[in-house]
């Protein structure tokens, strides 16, 4: 497939493929925090972002005896107060490193786990999601943790253009979904 091949209905291409990377890190232990990421679109021509592949990589959580840790992760296309989940369909990403600590289990006190999805688009599809205003967030929180944790994100995807039906209806799905 030659990229812009198959665009979804109502885009143009504008740009070759580019990735946009962030980082955010809590601003004390176990505290919900978010970081804007510019995409600087162009709302005169109708421009959005679409989302190709997604990479979010968290600190490990601490190790903490008897106790579970983790640290979560999302990218939202709205500013969130909560860090959300992929159920919630403003979060295009997450991801989540655990210890899971249950003593009748484990002597040494933890098990740790690797969670993030999605990372990239489906063979069946075009894209992870489409973003119409001029940022995304990134968003964290540890549970647990005695330190601070960070958040890092490489967002891969492409500029377009949309058909003005389909810019308005993209930019109020969005601003309704926060």
């Amino acid at each position: 497939m030659v990229f812009g091949e198959d665009m979804p209905a109502g885009l143009k291409t504008t740009s070759n493929p580019i990735q946009v990377s962030a980082l955010v890190s809590e601003t004390l232990p176990n505290t919900f925090t978010s970081e804007t990421i510019e995409l600087n679109l162009n709302p005169l021509d109708q421009e959005v972002f679409v989302v190709t592949q997604v990479n979010i990589d968290v600190d490990a959580p601490d190790s903490v005896t008897a106790t579970s840790t983790t640290v979560d992760a999302t990218l939202s296309t709205v500013l969130r107060t909560t860090l959300g989940s992929i159920a919630n369909s403003n979060v295009l990403a997450s991801s989540r490193r655990a210890i899971i600590c249950n003593a009748a289990m484990t002597a040494d006190g933890g098990i740790p786990f690797d969670r993030e999805d999605p990372t990239f688009t489906a063979l069946t599809e075009d894209y992870l999601g489409i973003i119409a205003t001029s940022n995304c967030f990134l968003n964290i929180v540890g549970i647990n943790n005695g330190n601070p944790k960070s958040a890092r994100v490489r967002i891969y995807g492409y500029r377009a253009q949309a058909s003005a039906s389909v810019y308005a209806a993209l930019v109020q799905s969005e601003v309704l979904s926060a």
